[in-house]
């Protein structure tokens, strides 16, 4: 594993394209965020023990947003990856994340899940075929999209913005269905019920500690976000080499380190660092926070509506099939239909997102830190490195779900372990990333006294949660 040279110095580009021409990356971060946690997890925890924990989902993403903010600041000021922040803190946090990123692999809950989806849309839950061959027909959809268009990123925020505007609108359609007055107020008293947990012999702590990592990204989705920054061209984003379709165009051949800029009093670059600051704080504000937010409050409100008061509770093999009787209340068959299609986009959004985030990680860790792929004498480029991996990780998804189908693991049980495991990754991650951004970057760059109170808030919550949880299964 080789030592990252230091940051070049370069002036941080200027930002000369409104809002709304750059706007991407945030919405991309939605598309990952509304799958399994906002569609399956907490619409299952509502419909089972009612509206006391919404708080819990709401605060998860609300402390993920000053998470992100790090994770931007870091992207936007030297155009690396958070993997390379803390790595020149201790390069030993690239084995963990290379150990983290490969278990996760192997549990691909939202693949299973959207799988299953997809067959009961077309044929219903019982339908022909194992839920491992309709894992693998998900995964056919999502190598089109990755391996279509010139740019790897052009394709997943194409896609991904028109899952979210089905989702988002289809949600207000199944809401204005089934929601009353008083199921919203009710679901209102429960977000405002802070520290309310109720758990049971098959709901312990640490699956609450999994539903509270899952509201908002979770895990290492979070991080995903750096690589859309750099893609879009997003500070000093400009200068390192997009990520290129290597079945579609020219590669570029070496992934460089990152840039730092002069940081003289009355220069240039400050100014130009805080409007891209601004950009990201908007970004992220508009779409992760508060679209995140308002899909996940209508997904937990139809469960309160229609599940809740009949004590109907999601059968673990037949989940978003049994949240599409949330519509056939009100609209009958149309209805279940409809919930279905926004399910599958739901999860769909996911599992693009992951794959190529979960490729890019190890394209990241192993060309960036170990110098595979980087080099032009014939070794593997950038590009043919995230090819490879994104296959893999599309075959192992999907050998994983048939091989756990066997052992009659469920998609929730799968859904609740991944996000375990990613909440330990947040533990991780959170400090050392906010402590790299204190120590490493130029002084008009460094976390202002409010991100550094919230994003420490954050990684504390995080770190108790895993210690806590640590405790309890040992």
């Amino acid at each position: 594993m080789r030592r990252l040279a230091p940051l070049r110095k370069s002036d941080l580009p200027r930002r000369e394209v409104p809002f709304w021409k750059l706007t991407g990356p945030g919405a991309v971060l939605v598309g990952l965020s509304i799958g399994a946690g906002e569609l399956v997890m907490w619409p299952y925890i509502t419909a089972r023990f009612g509206a006391g924990m919404a708080w819990a989902a709401v605060l998860g993403v609300f402390l993920q947003l000053w998470i992100n903010l790090e994770i931007g600041r870091w992207a936007v000021a030297t155009g690396e990856s958070p993997f390379s922040a803390m790595a020149r803190l201790w390069r030993g946090f690239v084995l963990v994340f290379l150990l983290i990123n490969g278990l996760l692999v192997f549990l691909p809950a939202w693949a299973r899940t959207s799988g299953a989806a997809l067959k009961a849309l077309l044929f219903g839950p019982d339908g022909p075929g194992p839920d491992w061959v309709w894992t693998g027909i998900t995964f056919a959809g999502i190598a089109l999209v990755l391996f279509g268009p010139k740019a790897v990123y052009t394709g997943v925020e194409r896609s991904i913005s028109v899952l979210v505007v089905i989702i988002t609108l289809g949600l207000i359609v199944v809401v204005a269905q089934v929601a009353t007055r008083d199921t919203i107020a009710e679901l209102g008293r429960g977000i405002l019920s802070f520290g309310h947990i109720e758990l049971a012999d098959d709901f312990p702590f640490h699956r609450f500690f999994s539903a509270l990592v899952f509201a908002g990204a979770g895990g290492l989705g979070n991080l995903f976000y750096a690589y859309y920054l750099r893609d879009k061209g997003i500070g000093m984003g400009a200068r390192i080499p997009r990520l290129i379709n290597p079945l579609r165009g020219r590669e570029e051949a070496k992934l460089e380190e990152g840039f730092t800029y002069e940081d003289a009093e009355g220069a240039e670059n400050p100014r130009r660092f805080a409007d891209w600051m601004r950009f990201v704080i908007l970004d992220q504000t508009l779409y992760f926070w508060l679209l995140n937010t308002f899909t996940l409050v209508l997904f937990m409100l139809g469960a309160l509506a229609v599940l809740h008061p009949q004590g109907l509770v999601p059968v673990e093999g037949r989940l978003v099939w049994d949240l599409a009787a949330m519509l056939e209340v009100s609209m009958g068959s149309v209805g279940r239909s409809l919930f279905l299609l926004i399910g599958m986009a739901a999860l769909w959004s996911t599992q693009l997102t992951n794959v190529d985030g979960y490729a890019r990680v190890f394209a990241d860790l192993l060309g960036h830190h170990f110098g595979v792929g980087t080099a032009t004498d014939g070794r593997l480029s950038q590009g043919r490195l995230y090819l490879i991996f994104a296959v893999v990780v599309m075959a192992f998804g999907t050998a994983s779900t048939w091989l756990l189908e066997r052992f009659e693991i469920t998609a929730l049980g799968f859904i609740f372990n991944s996000a375990l495991l990613g909440g330990f990754a947040m533990a991780v991650y959170c400090p050392a990333l906010l402590w790299a951004n204190l120590r490493l970057l130029p002084k008009s760059a460094r976390p202002k006294p409010l991100n550094v109170v919230m994003a420490g808030i954050a990684s504390a919550v995080y770190v108790a949660f895993a210690v806590y949880t640590l405790i309890e299964l040992v």
